[in-house]
């Protein structure tokens, strides 16, 4: 099994040399307020995508539901490689508001095309990056997010458990 298989994280070491590997991740980051957008229509999350989802400012944990939590509704099919993700400009646009932890829908936050690109901003501005979460039956708002990976010392991503409760100010 791989540190990326199923809902995992990515740290900065998975695309950023002498980058931050999972057991130096900050457990603040990864627990606390998150919010829960939908994007069903968009078919990359870029800068200009973003802007118009009304994102409050300085928002930390993001999670985004696009049209790909409908691919989870297809048992034993195959890897779609136009899945929607965050592109170059989308992840600065992210990086400048202050995101400190980017969560996506399908197996990567980078699309097929470019996984390096968004990758590499995210990571190296140090958002944590949240693969292959089920949004399914989640409605966009706000959340309290624990998300727990399994502790692989010098690892650069960890397989996690992810779990959204009411988020109570």
């Amino acid at each position: 099994m791989s540190a990326h298989t199923g809902t995992h994280i990515d740290a900065p070491a998975h695309f950023v040399s002498g980058g931050a590997t999972v057991e130096a991740l900050d457990l603040n980051v990864l627990i606390g307020p998150a919010l829960v957008v939908e994007a069903l229509d968009a078919d990359a999350l870029t800068a200009e995508v973003l802007a118009g989802l009304e994102i409050p400012a300085e928002t930390e944990r993001l999670l985004f539901k696009t049209r790909n939590s409908a691919l989870w509704n297809r048992a034993h099919a195959g890897f779609v490689e136009d899945f929607v993700a965050v592109t170059a400009d989308g992840a600065q646009w992210l990086v400048d508001r202050g995101a400190r932890l980017v969560g996506v829908d399908y197996l990567s936050v980078g699309s097929f095309d470019d996984p390096v690109s968004c990758h590499q901003i995210l990571l190296r501005s140090g958002v944590v990056a949240l693969e292959g979460l089920d949004l399914r039956g989640v409605t966009p708002g706000a959340y309290q997010l624990i998300c727990l990976p399994m502790k692989i010392g010098g690892s650069d991503g960890a397989p996690c458990r992810v779990v959204l409760t009411e988020h109570t100010p």
